[in-house]
């Protein structure tokens, strides 16, 4: 309790969160999902390292630390990665490099003739704030690779990703609204807005 109180002294709260992102699709989730707590976000252009890690909160963690250090304000970062189980959680932190270097074409090549298709979607969120260790949240959720590339909305692996919980389209073939109420990054997002929002 007294680090939560000790917390809620360094990050402000209010009706605006900081968005770290250069990504205008993950801030309009992030603005989608926040706002139904009735916090507003704003999308902040501050450089900030991406490190390479096998972990997904050390990414974000090193990120929000540099950006913090780079604008002096309270603001969050979102990382994400796709982890296949048949190619050993691949691409998993380094998703962001293989798509854009590889694509969904190249992790269907690589997936070709493979009867496995399990995977998750991760994603976590970084808040730092001057003077203070970076507070993360995490979502997950479990799903399995389509055999072709499926639908056209969404971003990055989504017209891929099949939610388990769902009716077996991919996140492409769902509405923002409709992929907002299971992808792993609302889910992170949920659990920040729960957490500023008390503090």
């Amino acid at each position: 309790m007294k680090q939560k109180e000790n917390l809620s002294k360094s990050f402000p709260i209010g009706k605006v969160a900081f968005f770290v992102t250069s990504n205008i699709h993950k801030f309009q989730e992030a603005r989608r999902v926040l706002s139904k707590y009735k916090i507003a976000t704003a999308k902040l252009k501050v450089k900030a390292v991406e490190i390479q890690d096998d972990s997904l909160e050390n990414i974000a963690k090193a990120s929000v630390q540099d950006a913090v250090k780079n604008c002096g304000l309270s603001v969050f970062v979102e990382d994400a990665g796709l982890f296949v189980e048949a190619l050993h959680g691949f691409p998993g932190p380094y998703s962001k490099y293989v798509y854009k270097t590889v694509g969904i074409d190249g992790i269907l090549k690589l997936m070709k003739n493979v009867t496995n298709r399990s995977a998750y979607f991760m994603s976590v969120i970084a808040l730092g704030s001057p003077n203070e260790q970076p507070v993360c949240f995490v979502g997950k959720v479990e799903g399995k690779l389509a055999l072709r590339k499926r639908g056209t909305s969404g971003f990055g692996y989504d017209p891929l990703f099949k939610p388990l919980r769902g009716d077996g389209r991919t996140f492409a073939e769902m509405t923002t609204t409709q992929k907002n109420e299971c992808s792993h990054r609302a889910q992170a997002l949920r659990k920040f807005a729960e957490w500023y929002s008390r503090s």
